[in-house]
Protein backbone atom coordinates (compact mmCIF):
# COMPACT_ATOMS: atom_id res chain seq x y z
CA UNK A 1 0.00 0.00 0.00
CA UNK A 2 3.11 2.39 0.60
CA UNK A 3 4.27 2.09 -2.67
CA UNK A 4 0.71 2.89 -4.42
CA UNK A 5 0.34 6.02 -1.87
CA UNK A 6 3.44 7.09 -2.89
CA UNK A 7 2.81 6.85 -6.46
CA UNK A 8 -0.01 8.78 -6.13
CA UNK A 9 1.68 11.79 -3.87
CA UNK A 10 3.76 11.65 -6.57
CA UNK A 11 1.42 12.77 -8.99
CA UNK A 12 -0.32 15.41 -7.18
CA UNK A 13 3.06 17.16 -6.12
CA UNK A 14 3.83 16.77 -9.66
CA UNK A 15 0.69 18.97 -10.81
CA UNK A 16 1.28 21.56 -8.12
CA UNK A 17 4.62 21.79 -8.71
CA UNK A 18 6.10 20.81 -11.84
CA UNK A 19 2.79 21.90 -13.53
CA UNK A 20 3.31 25.35 -12.02
CA UNK A 21 6.79 25.90 -13.80
CA UNK A 22 5.49 24.42 -17.19
CA UNK A 23 2.83 27.14 -16.82
CA UNK A 24 5.08 29.75 -16.11
CA UNK A 25 7.16 28.53 -19.15
CA UNK A 26 3.93 29.12 -21.67
CA UNK A 27 3.69 32.32 -19.84
CA UNK A 28 -0.56 32.63 -19.60
CA UNK A 29 -1.99 36.23 -20.30
CA UNK A 30 -5.12 36.32 -18.04
CA UNK A 31 -6.46 39.43 -19.45
CA UNK A 32 -6.62 38.14 -23.61
CA UNK A 33 -10.14 36.42 -24.36
CA UNK A 34 -9.88 33.77 -25.28
CA UNK A 35 -11.91 31.48 -28.22
CA UNK A 36 -14.88 30.19 -26.38
CA UNK A 37 -15.89 34.55 -26.04
CA UNK A 38 -13.57 35.40 -29.55
CA UNK A 39 -15.47 32.80 -31.38
CA UNK A 40 -18.81 31.60 -30.15
CA UNK A 41 -21.00 29.74 -32.08
CA UNK A 42 -23.18 27.42 -29.60
CA UNK A 43 -21.91 24.62 -31.23
CA UNK A 44 -18.21 23.95 -31.17
CA UNK A 45 -17.22 27.29 -29.46
CA UNK A 46 -19.15 27.56 -26.19
CA UNK A 47 -17.88 29.13 -22.92
CA UNK A 48 -17.96 26.80 -20.33
CA UNK A 49 -16.94 26.80 -16.20
CA UNK A 50 -13.94 25.48 -15.71
CA UNK A 51 -15.14 22.45 -13.19
CA UNK A 52 -16.74 21.63 -16.40
CA UNK A 53 -14.27 22.08 -18.60
CA UNK A 54 -11.93 20.19 -16.48
CA UNK A 55 -14.57 17.35 -15.97
CA UNK A 56 -14.97 17.15 -19.92
CA UNK A 57 -11.77 16.58 -20.31
CA UNK A 58 -11.06 13.60 -18.34
CA UNK A 59 -13.91 12.23 -19.49
CA UNK A 60 -12.94 12.96 -23.04
CA UNK A 61 -8.88 11.49 -22.50
CA UNK A 62 -9.77 8.76 -20.32
CA UNK A 63 -10.93 6.15 -22.49
CA UNK A 64 -10.15 2.19 -22.14
CA UNK A 65 -6.81 3.20 -22.42
CA UNK A 66 -5.96 4.26 -18.72
CA UNK A 67 -7.58 0.61 -17.58
CA UNK A 68 -6.29 -1.67 -20.73
CA UNK A 69 -3.18 -0.04 -20.86
CA UNK A 70 -2.03 -0.53 -17.22
CA UNK A 71 -3.52 -3.96 -17.31
CA UNK A 72 -1.41 -5.27 -19.97
CA UNK A 73 1.41 -2.70 -18.41
CA UNK A 74 1.20 -4.80 -15.43
CA UNK A 75 2.28 -7.74 -16.76
CA UNK A 76 5.84 -6.31 -16.96
CA UNK A 77 5.68 -5.77 -12.81
CA UNK A 78 6.04 -2.48 -10.77
CA UNK A 79 8.24 -0.76 -13.80
CA UNK A 80 4.53 0.08 -14.68
CA UNK A 81 3.76 2.40 -12.21
CA UNK A 82 6.84 4.25 -12.50
CA UNK A 83 5.98 4.73 -15.98
CA UNK A 84 3.01 6.12 -15.55
CA UNK A 85 3.89 8.38 -12.38
CA UNK A 86 7.34 9.78 -14.92
CA UNK A 87 5.34 9.24 -17.70
CA UNK A 88 2.74 11.48 -16.94
CA UNK A 89 4.12 14.64 -15.30
CA UNK A 90 7.17 15.08 -17.50
CA UNK A 91 5.54 13.74 -20.70
CA UNK A 92 2.05 13.09 -20.66
CA UNK A 93 0.45 16.34 -18.76
CA UNK A 94 3.34 18.58 -20.67
CA UNK A 95 2.09 17.14 -24.27
CA UNK A 96 -2.00 18.00 -23.08
CA UNK A 97 -1.38 21.30 -21.43
CA UNK A 98 0.38 22.13 -24.58
CA UNK A 99 -1.61 20.40 -27.09
CA UNK A 100 -4.63 22.83 -25.17
CA UNK A 101 -3.08 25.95 -24.87
CA UNK A 102 -1.55 26.23 -28.20
CA UNK A 103 -5.01 25.61 -29.28
CA UNK A 104 -6.53 28.20 -27.09
CA UNK A 105 -3.70 30.90 -28.28
CA UNK A 106 -4.41 30.20 -32.26
CA UNK A 107 -8.07 30.05 -32.18
CA UNK A 108 -9.25 26.86 -31.21
CA UNK A 109 -7.22 25.14 -34.11
CA UNK A 110 -7.09 21.39 -34.16
CA UNK A 111 -3.16 19.69 -33.79
CA UNK A 112 -2.67 19.55 -37.84
CA UNK A 113 -3.00 23.39 -38.31
CA UNK A 114 -0.60 23.83 -35.11
CA UNK A 115 1.95 21.14 -35.97
CA UNK A 116 2.01 23.02 -39.76
CA UNK A 117 2.00 26.73 -37.77
CA UNK A 118 5.39 25.64 -36.30
CA UNK A 119 6.76 22.55 -37.97
CA UNK A 120 5.95 23.27 -41.38
CA UNK A 121 3.53 22.30 -44.11
CA UNK A 122 4.17 18.65 -44.37
CA UNK A 123 3.98 18.45 -40.42
CA UNK A 124 0.35 19.61 -41.28
CA UNK A 125 -0.33 16.99 -43.75
CA UNK A 126 1.67 14.61 -41.88
CA UNK A 127 -0.46 15.25 -38.57
CA UNK A 128 -3.60 15.11 -40.68
CA UNK A 129 -3.20 11.72 -41.91
CA UNK A 130 -1.88 10.19 -38.77
CA UNK A 131 -4.91 12.38 -36.74
CA UNK A 132 -7.45 11.01 -38.80
CA UNK A 133 -6.22 7.82 -38.70
CA UNK A 134 -5.88 7.44 -35.10
CA UNK A 135 -9.27 9.30 -34.01
CA UNK A 136 -10.88 6.27 -36.58
CA UNK A 137 -9.17 3.83 -35.10
CA UNK A 138 -10.26 5.22 -31.18
CA UNK A 139 -14.03 5.49 -32.39
CA UNK A 140 -13.78 1.48 -33.23
CA UNK A 141 -11.12 0.29 -30.26
CA UNK A 142 -13.91 2.49 -27.71
CA UNK A 143 -17.32 0.83 -29.33
CA UNK A 144 -15.70 -2.48 -29.65
CA UNK A 145 -14.35 -2.62 -25.74
CA UNK A 146 -17.60 -1.03 -23.76
CA UNK A 147 -19.93 -3.28 -26.07
CA UNK A 148 -17.77 -6.61 -24.88
CA UNK A 149 -18.52 -5.26 -21.75
CA UNK A 150 -22.04 -4.80 -22.13
CA UNK A 151 -22.88 -8.24 -23.79
CA UNK A 152 -20.59 -9.80 -21.11
CA UNK A 153 -22.92 -8.02 -18.59
CA UNK A 154 -26.18 -8.82 -20.19
CA UNK A 155 -25.74 -12.05 -22.37
CA UNK A 156 -26.89 -10.43 -25.91
CA UNK A 157 -25.09 -10.35 -28.73
CA UNK A 158 -22.41 -7.90 -28.77
CA UNK A 159 -23.67 -6.69 -32.14
CA UNK A 160 -26.47 -5.45 -30.87
CA UNK A 161 -24.60 -3.09 -28.46
CA UNK A 162 -22.39 -1.99 -31.20
CA UNK A 163 -24.70 -0.59 -32.84
CA UNK A 164 -26.33 1.63 -30.01
CA UNK A 165 -23.18 3.01 -29.39
CA UNK A 166 -22.74 3.63 -32.80
CA UNK A 167 -26.30 5.71 -32.87
CA UNK A 168 -25.00 7.63 -29.37
CA UNK A 169 -21.71 8.42 -31.59
CA UNK A 170 -23.77 9.90 -34.15
CA UNK A 171 -26.11 11.95 -32.69
CA UNK A 172 -23.43 13.06 -29.67
CA UNK A 173 -20.87 14.26 -32.99
CA UNK A 174 -23.10 16.33 -34.98
CA UNK A 175 -24.98 18.50 -31.90
CA UNK A 176 -23.72 21.08 -29.88
CA UNK A 177 -21.08 20.67 -27.14
CA UNK A 178 -22.98 21.42 -24.38
CA UNK A 179 -26.57 19.36 -25.21
CA UNK A 180 -25.38 16.16 -24.61
CA UNK A 181 -21.77 16.30 -23.45
CA UNK A 182 -21.84 19.01 -20.89
CA UNK A 183 -25.25 17.23 -19.73
CA UNK A 184 -24.50 14.14 -19.56
CA UNK A 185 -20.91 14.28 -18.33
CA UNK A 186 -21.57 15.16 -14.88
CA UNK A 187 -23.06 11.72 -14.31
CA UNK A 188 -20.57 10.09 -15.73
CA UNK A 189 -17.95 11.43 -13.91
CA UNK A 190 -19.97 10.32 -10.70
CA UNK A 191 -19.13 6.75 -11.80
CA UNK A 192 -15.81 7.15 -13.03
CA UNK A 193 -15.00 8.22 -9.29
CA UNK A 194 -17.34 5.34 -8.09
CA UNK A 195 -15.33 2.94 -9.52
CA UNK A 196 -11.73 4.19 -9.12
CA UNK A 197 -12.28 5.07 -5.68
CA UNK A 198 -14.04 2.14 -4.89
CA UNK A 199 -12.19 -0.51 -5.95
CA UNK A 200 -8.78 0.73 -4.33
CA UNK A 201 -10.22 1.18 -1.14
CA UNK A 202 -12.03 -2.51 -1.67
CA UNK A 203 -8.54 -3.68 -2.66
CA UNK A 204 -6.65 -1.83 0.26
CA UNK A 205 -9.10 -3.50 2.97
CA UNK A 206 -9.79 -6.80 1.69
CA UNK A 207 -8.60 -9.81 3.82
CA UNK A 208 -8.27 -12.09 0.89
CA UNK A 209 -5.76 -9.94 -1.56
CA UNK A 210 -2.51 -8.35 -0.30
CA UNK A 211 -1.65 -4.41 -2.40
CA UNK A 212 1.55 -5.25 -4.56
CA UNK A 213 2.18 -8.52 -2.91
CA UNK A 214 6.02 -10.02 -2.38
CA UNK A 215 7.15 -6.79 -4.62
CA UNK A 216 10.32 -5.12 -3.69
CA UNK A 217 12.23 -2.02 -3.80
CA UNK A 218 14.13 -4.36 -7.37
CA UNK A 219 11.15 -5.28 -8.94
CA UNK A 220 10.29 -1.82 -9.38
CA UNK A 221 13.27 -1.99 -12.56
CA UNK A 222 13.04 -4.70 -13.89
CA UNK A 223 11.18 -6.61 -16.38
CA UNK A 224 8.75 -9.26 -14.61
CA UNK A 225 6.80 -10.38 -17.87
CA UNK A 226 6.54 -14.04 -17.88
CA UNK A 227 6.16 -14.41 -21.56
CA UNK A 228 9.54 -12.97 -22.03
CA UNK A 229 8.51 -9.66 -23.83
CA UNK A 230 11.37 -6.94 -23.84
CA UNK A 231 10.55 -4.04 -21.34
CA UNK A 232 12.13 -1.56 -24.19
CA UNK A 233 10.91 -0.15 -25.81
CA UNK A 234 7.43 -2.06 -25.58
CA UNK A 235 6.15 -0.69 -22.16
CA UNK A 236 6.01 2.43 -23.83
CA UNK A 237 4.03 1.63 -26.52
CA UNK A 238 1.75 -0.62 -23.96
CA UNK A 239 0.78 2.55 -21.71
CA UNK A 240 -0.15 4.94 -23.46
CA UNK A 241 -2.73 6.79 -21.85
CA UNK A 242 -1.99 7.54 -18.61
CA UNK A 243 1.42 7.81 -19.07
CA UNK A 244 1.50 9.89 -22.72
CA UNK A 245 -1.23 9.54 -25.35
CA UNK A 246 -1.23 10.89 -28.51
CA UNK A 247 -5.02 10.74 -28.68
CA UNK A 248 -4.92 13.57 -25.98
CA UNK A 249 -4.23 16.06 -28.66
CA UNK A 250 -6.82 15.63 -30.86
CA UNK A 251 -9.14 16.07 -27.22
CA UNK A 252 -7.47 19.10 -26.00
CA UNK A 253 -8.43 21.69 -28.65
CA UNK A 254 -12.14 20.25 -27.95
CA UNK A 255 -11.99 22.22 -24.55
CA UNK A 256 -9.88 24.92 -25.62
CA UNK A 257 -13.08 26.09 -27.61
CA UNK A 258 -14.70 26.13 -24.13
CA UNK A 259 -11.67 27.49 -22.03
CA UNK A 260 -13.21 31.04 -20.37
CA UNK A 261 -9.81 32.16 -19.38
CA UNK A 262 -6.08 31.31 -20.02
CA UNK A 263 -5.30 30.60 -15.92
CA UNK A 264 -8.07 27.54 -16.32
CA UNK A 265 -4.90 26.16 -18.47
CA UNK A 266 -3.45 24.14 -16.19
CA UNK A 267 -6.27 22.82 -13.92
CA UNK A 268 -8.34 21.44 -16.96
CA UNK A 269 -5.21 20.46 -19.23
CA UNK A 270 -2.30 18.81 -17.07
CA UNK A 271 -4.71 18.41 -13.98
CA UNK A 272 -7.17 16.21 -16.72
CA UNK A 273 -3.71 13.86 -17.35
CA UNK A 274 -2.92 13.96 -14.13
CA UNK A 275 -6.40 12.42 -12.84
CA UNK A 276 -6.14 10.17 -15.51
CA UNK A 277 -2.65 8.97 -14.01
CA UNK A 278 -4.26 8.35 -10.98
CA UNK A 279 -6.85 6.01 -12.64
CA UNK A 280 -3.97 3.94 -14.88
CA UNK A 281 -2.20 3.68 -11.08
CA UNK A 282 -5.57 2.22 -9.74
CA UNK A 283 -5.83 -0.30 -12.44
CA UNK A 284 -2.36 -1.35 -12.63
CA UNK A 285 -2.06 -2.30 -8.64
CA UNK A 286 -5.45 -4.04 -9.31
CA UNK A 287 -3.95 -6.26 -12.23
CA UNK A 288 -0.93 -7.04 -9.66
CA UNK A 289 -2.37 -7.45 -6.87
CA UNK A 290 -5.95 -9.08 -7.13
CA UNK A 291 -4.30 -12.17 -9.29
CA UNK A 292 -1.11 -12.42 -6.75
CA UNK A 293 1.61 -11.38 -8.96
CA UNK A 294 2.53 -11.45 -12.75
CA UNK A 295 2.03 -15.16 -13.26
CA UNK A 296 -1.48 -15.01 -11.86
CA UNK A 297 -2.72 -11.93 -13.67
CA UNK A 298 -1.34 -13.41 -17.01
CA UNK A 299 -3.57 -16.76 -15.96
CA UNK A 300 -6.60 -14.43 -15.07
CA UNK A 301 -6.13 -12.28 -17.75
CA UNK A 302 -6.43 -14.70 -20.85
CA UNK A 303 -4.91 -12.42 -23.27
CA UNK A 304 -7.80 -10.06 -22.81
CA UNK A 305 -8.23 -7.21 -20.19
CA UNK A 306 -11.70 -7.29 -20.28
CA UNK A 307 -11.49 -10.16 -18.08
CA UNK A 308 -9.43 -8.55 -15.54
CA UNK A 309 -11.95 -6.26 -14.79
CA UNK A 310 -15.15 -8.33 -14.98
CA UNK A 311 -13.48 -10.63 -12.14
CA UNK A 312 -11.52 -8.06 -10.05
CA UNK A 313 -14.31 -5.26 -10.21
CA UNK A 314 -16.97 -8.34 -9.37
CA UNK A 315 -14.23 -10.25 -6.49
CA UNK A 316 -13.51 -6.26 -4.67
CA UNK A 317 -17.35 -4.78 -4.63
CA UNK A 318 -19.81 -7.89 -5.19
CA UNK A 319 -22.31 -8.43 -7.31
CA UNK A 320 -23.94 -5.24 -7.72
CA UNK A 321 -20.99 -3.06 -6.88
CA UNK A 322 -19.34 -4.63 -9.50
CA UNK A 323 -21.84 -3.67 -12.06
CA UNK A 324 -21.78 -0.25 -11.32
CA UNK A 325 -17.83 -0.22 -11.43
CA UNK A 326 -17.87 -2.10 -14.80
CA UNK A 327 -20.48 0.26 -15.70
CA UNK A 328 -18.25 3.24 -14.84
CA UNK A 329 -15.25 1.10 -17.15
CA UNK A 330 -18.17 0.80 -19.96
CA UNK A 331 -18.76 4.77 -19.18
CA UNK A 332 -14.97 5.92 -20.39
CA UNK A 333 -14.34 4.32 -23.58
CA UNK A 334 -17.92 5.92 -24.63
CA UNK A 335 -17.42 9.60 -23.83
CA UNK A 336 -14.00 9.24 -25.75
CA UNK A 337 -15.46 7.72 -28.56
CA UNK A 338 -17.97 10.19 -29.05
CA UNK A 339 -15.69 13.10 -29.15
CA UNK A 340 -12.92 10.83 -30.87
CA UNK A 341 -15.70 11.44 -34.24
CA UNK A 342 -16.34 14.75 -33.45
CA UNK A 343 -12.36 15.49 -33.57
CA UNK A 344 -12.47 13.75 -36.83
CA UNK A 345 -14.72 15.85 -38.16
CA UNK A 346 -13.50 19.28 -36.51
CA UNK A 347 -10.11 18.25 -38.38
CA UNK A 348 -11.75 17.70 -41.59
CA UNK A 349 -13.53 20.76 -41.00
CA UNK A 350 -10.46 22.70 -40.81
CA UNK A 351 -9.12 20.50 -43.70
CA UNK A 352 -11.61 21.59 -46.48
CA UNK A 353 -13.12 25.20 -44.69
CA UNK A 354 -16.63 23.67 -44.40
CA UNK A 355 -18.26 25.66 -41.30
CA UNK A 356 -19.87 23.50 -38.86
CA UNK A 357 -22.39 25.82 -37.71
CA UNK A 358 -25.38 24.36 -40.23
CA UNK A 359 -26.57 20.45 -39.58
CA UNK A 360 -26.09 19.55 -43.52
CA UNK A 361 -22.68 20.34 -43.13
CA UNK A 362 -21.70 18.70 -40.04
CA UNK A 363 -23.36 15.21 -41.38
CA UNK A 364 -21.61 16.00 -44.53
CA UNK A 365 -18.12 15.50 -43.02
CA UNK A 366 -19.62 12.82 -39.64
CA UNK A 367 -21.66 9.87 -42.03
CA UNK A 368 -18.67 9.01 -44.23
CA UNK A 369 -16.57 8.55 -40.80
CA UNK A 370 -19.26 6.48 -39.10
CA UNK A 371 -19.34 4.11 -42.65
CA UNK A 372 -15.31 3.54 -41.94
CA UNK A 373 -15.70 3.06 -38.66
CA UNK A 374 -18.59 0.52 -39.37
CA UNK A 375 -16.19 -0.90 -41.55
CA UNK A 376 -13.27 -1.21 -38.91
CA UNK A 377 -15.30 -3.20 -36.32
CA UNK A 378 -15.65 -5.91 -38.64
CA UNK A 379 -11.52 -6.10 -38.18
CA UNK A 380 -9.91 -8.06 -34.71
CA UNK A 381 -10.09 -5.78 -31.81
CA UNK A 382 -6.04 -6.93 -31.03
CA UNK A 383 -5.07 -6.13 -34.90
CA UNK A 384 -7.00 -2.84 -33.98
CA UNK A 385 -5.53 -1.96 -30.75
CA UNK A 386 -1.65 -2.74 -31.78
CA UNK A 387 -2.03 0.02 -34.87
CA UNK A 388 -3.57 2.25 -32.39
CA UNK A 389 -0.93 2.32 -29.43
CA UNK A 390 1.45 3.13 -32.67
CA UNK A 391 -0.85 5.84 -34.14
CA UNK A 392 -1.19 7.13 -30.83
CA UNK A 393 2.41 7.13 -29.91
CA UNK A 394 3.46 8.74 -33.42
CA UNK A 395 0.97 11.40 -32.75
CA UNK A 396 2.13 12.19 -29.04
CA UNK A 397 5.72 12.87 -31.04
CA UNK A 398 4.32 15.10 -33.45
CA UNK A 399 2.62 17.18 -30.66
CA UNK A 400 5.37 17.21 -28.70
CA UNK A 401 8.31 18.58 -31.37
CA UNK A 402 5.45 20.85 -32.27
CA UNK A 403 5.20 22.28 -28.64
CA UNK A 404 8.64 22.30 -28.40
CA UNK A 405 9.20 24.45 -31.71
CA UNK A 406 6.63 26.65 -30.30
CA UNK A 407 8.70 27.32 -27.66
CA UNK A 408 12.30 27.19 -29.57
CA UNK A 409 10.51 30.47 -31.34
CA UNK A 410 10.21 32.26 -28.62
CA UNK A 411 13.51 31.54 -26.87
CA UNK A 412 11.79 29.78 -24.17
CA UNK A 413 12.74 26.74 -21.47
CA UNK A 414 12.07 23.95 -24.80
CA UNK A 415 13.68 21.19 -23.14
CA UNK A 416 10.37 20.72 -21.21
CA UNK A 417 8.95 19.39 -24.58
CA UNK A 418 12.54 18.90 -26.30
CA UNK A 419 13.13 15.90 -23.84
CA UNK A 420 9.76 14.06 -23.83
CA UNK A 421 9.77 14.51 -27.89
CA UNK A 422 13.20 12.58 -28.08
CA UNK A 423 12.61 9.89 -25.94
CA UNK A 424 9.09 9.44 -27.50
CA UNK A 425 10.86 9.18 -30.73
CA UNK A 426 12.84 6.87 -29.91
CA UNK A 427 10.51 4.56 -28.72
CA UNK A 428 8.50 4.66 -31.65
CA UNK A 429 11.25 4.43 -34.49
CA UNK A 430 12.62 1.66 -32.29
CA UNK A 431 9.36 -0.04 -31.67
CA UNK A 432 9.07 0.12 -35.24
CA UNK A 433 12.58 -1.23 -36.32
CA UNK A 434 12.11 -4.17 -33.79
CA UNK A 435 8.67 -5.28 -33.98
CA UNK A 436 8.13 -8.34 -36.52
CA UNK A 437 4.10 -7.73 -36.71
CA UNK A 438 4.39 -4.07 -37.14
CA UNK A 439 7.50 -3.19 -38.35
CA UNK A 440 11.12 -4.33 -39.95
CA UNK A 441 11.77 -7.29 -37.27
CA UNK A 442 15.80 -5.99 -36.57
CA UNK A 443 17.09 -6.76 -33.78
CA UNK A 444 17.07 -4.90 -30.62
CA UNK A 445 20.33 -3.37 -30.46
CA UNK A 446 20.00 -2.57 -34.28
CA UNK A 447 16.79 -0.99 -33.43
CA UNK A 448 17.93 1.33 -30.45
CA UNK A 449 20.62 2.24 -32.16
CA UNK A 450 18.86 3.34 -34.96
CA UNK A 451 16.10 5.02 -32.76
CA UNK A 452 19.22 6.95 -31.01
CA UNK A 453 20.46 8.14 -34.21
CA UNK A 454 17.58 8.60 -36.16
CA UNK A 455 16.20 11.25 -32.44
CA UNK A 456 19.32 13.00 -32.48
CA UNK A 457 19.07 14.17 -36.24
CA UNK A 458 15.23 14.86 -35.72
CA UNK A 459 15.99 17.25 -32.64
CA UNK A 460 19.10 19.08 -33.94
CA UNK A 461 17.14 20.11 -37.25
CA UNK A 462 14.01 21.09 -35.51
CA UNK A 463 16.31 22.87 -33.08
CA UNK A 464 18.21 24.79 -35.71
CA UNK A 465 15.63 25.42 -38.29
CA UNK A 466 13.11 27.14 -35.09
CA UNK A 467 15.14 28.27 -32.41
CA UNK A 468 14.70 32.21 -32.31
CA UNK A 469 11.71 32.54 -35.43
CA UNK A 470 9.08 34.19 -33.51
CA UNK A 471 5.59 33.64 -34.16
CA UNK A 472 4.38 37.31 -36.00
CA UNK A 473 0.64 36.11 -35.74
CA UNK A 474 0.99 35.38 -32.13
CA UNK A 475 3.07 38.40 -31.25
CA UNK A 476 1.17 40.67 -33.00
CA UNK A 477 -2.24 39.64 -30.34
CA UNK A 478 -0.56 39.59 -27.49
CA UNK A 479 0.84 43.45 -27.97
CA UNK A 480 -2.70 44.55 -28.90
CA UNK A 481 -4.08 43.02 -26.30
CA UNK A 482 -1.43 45.25 -23.72
CA UNK A 483 -1.96 48.16 -25.46
CA UNK A 484 -5.65 47.96 -24.63
CA UNK A 485 -4.57 47.45 -21.31
CA UNK A 486 -3.00 50.25 -21.68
Amino acid sequence: MTWFLLCVALLIGGYFIYGTFVEKVFGINTQRQTPAFTQTDGVDFVPMSKGKVYLIQLLNIAGVGPIFGPILGALYGPAAMLWIVFGCIFAGAVHDYFSGMLSVRNNGQSVPNLAGKYLGKSAKHFMNFFAIILLLLVGVVFISAPAGLLSKLTGLDVTIFVGIIFVYYLVATIVPIDKIIGRLYPFFGALLVFMSLGLIIALAVSSEHTMLPGFVMGDFFSNLNPNDMPLWPALFITIACGAVSGFHATQSPLMARCVENESNGRFVFFGAMIGEGVIALIWCAIALSFFGGVEGLNAGMGGNPANVVYEASNGLLGTFGGFLAILGVIVLPITSGDTAFRSARLILAEFFNIKQVELPKRLLLALPLFAVGAMLTQVDFGIIWRYFGVANQTTAVLMLWTAAAYLLRHNKFHWICTVPAMFMTCVVISFMLNSSTLGAGLPMTVSTIAGLVTTTIIAAMIIINTKGKGDIDSDDEEKVVFVKEQ
